[in-house]
Parts: structure tokens; sequence; C-alpha cells
């Protein structure tokens, strides 16, 4: 499935963790003070950045089989997850660009959809605290929606289709390389942000446009931004 790039876009769909906010670093220290304090296991932070998009689960999990701990999963994500909402308070705030990029769309006529690979509790504590709560989109998706994870095109699949608008149509916002490549899998365009990986890895995963963030969205998507 390929959508042409001078196709009118009608949604936008955007990943959340190095798109919308940034909160991996405190996510990893969420984690390891979690395990210090259920398990006196000291781990790192850099541990979990192979395990980076993946979801809770993977991400608390991998971390847990490399220290060779015998994990609870919903407990210990569970505290992760109360130790993460407290440290994100006043800490947490919005990309450069998001806010106003949020607002051209939906004032462009524009749906709007979140599809992260987190929980719940994560995304609308992330989305609360930068100021765009989950009801300023049409949509949102966890990781939890889905049985398949990126680079699997489900997730995108499914926001478009409870947006109602055709893959092709979507514009995918992404920062790593297999969410660039499910948003291509999907059919959908796809903008990659340099916030996580170098515009060259984006690129070879498939991605249409490249910019630093969303305040440096490129002149020829704005063109196509509602103009259906």
């Amino acid at each position: 499935m390929s959508a042409s790039q001078n196709t009118p876009l009608a949604g936008v769909i955007f990943d959340m963790d190095g798109v919308l906010c940034d909160s991996e670093a405190i996510m990893a220290q969420a984690a390891c003070r979690m395990f210090a304090e259920t398990y006196r296991v000291t781990v790192r932070p850099e541990d979990f950045a192979p395990f980076a998009g993946t979801g809770e689960n993977r991400y608390l999990g991998g971390v847990a089989a490399q220290y060779g701990i015998d994990w609870q999963l919903e407990r210990d994500k569970a505290r992760a997850y109360a130790i993460y909402l407290e440290m994100i308070v006043g800490r947490l705030a919005p990309l450069p660009g998001v806010v106003d990029f949020v607002a051209h769309c939906r004032g462009r006529g524009l749906k709007l959809a979140v599809a992260t690979s987190a929980d719940l509790v994560k995304m609308e504590g992330n989305l609360r605290e930068i100021g765009l709560p989950a009801a300023t989109f049409d949509v949102c998706l966890t990781g939890s929606d889905v049985l398949h994870k990126k680079p699997d095109p489900e997730i995108f699949l499914a926001a478009a289709r409870r947006l109602g608008v055709p893959s092709p149509a979507c514009l995918v916002v992404e920062d790593a390389p297999n969410g660039v490549r499910a948003a291509k899998a999907a059919g959908s365009r796809c903008l990659g942000l340099t916030t996580s990986f170098a515009p060259g890895i984006l690129r070879d995963a498939g991605a249409d446009w490249i910019a630093a963030d969303l305040a440096a969205v490129p002149a020829e998507v704005y063109a196509l931004l509602g103009a259906r």
C-alpha cells in the first residue's frame, strides 16, 4: 500500500515519547528506583535504552532478565508508574513546536490521534502534564490496544480506522525507526523527528520527511495539511 506524496492529508497520528514529549530519561530513573527499593538491585538508566519504545512490559522485563531478577509484572510496573507520575510533575514539558502544530492541525480540520506503545496510565499522565490531555485528540491508542507492536503497522492501521480516515491520507509523526517502518507498512506518509535518532537512520527506515522537531516541520508538509 503506498500513498502519493501529493495526496492531501486528512489525519495526523502522533507517537508520544520523542514526538510530543521526552519522558524516557524520567521513566528510566523511576524504573531504577523501583528495582532498588523492591529488589535491592542497582540498575543503570542506560540499561533501558535497548527497550525504549517497546512498551513497559518489555522495557522493565528486559532489564529484569538482564539482571536475573524474577520480577512480578503487574505489581512492579504499577510501582514504577507510581514513582514516574510523581517525578514528572513540573518536569515534563511539550517538545518544541508541539502545542502550535497540534493547534494548527486542529484549526485546519484534521483528525488527530496519539498512538503509543506505552500503557494508558503513562500516556494520560504525560499528556496531562504537557497540557494536551487525551481529550485534545480524537483517538488515543496505547500498547494494550493492539496485539502486535511496532514495526508491525497494527497500531497505526487501528488509529486510522478509528479516525475514519484512510491510512494513505494520514501523516504519522515518529522518532524511531521501528515506528517509521510501522507507518510505512500501514501505507501512511511519515514525518521523522530527529529527537532520538540521526536523520540517516530515519531516512533508511522510510521516513518521507525529516525535521528536528515539530517547530521545524517542512513547508511541503504544511502545504498538505487540511488541503482537502
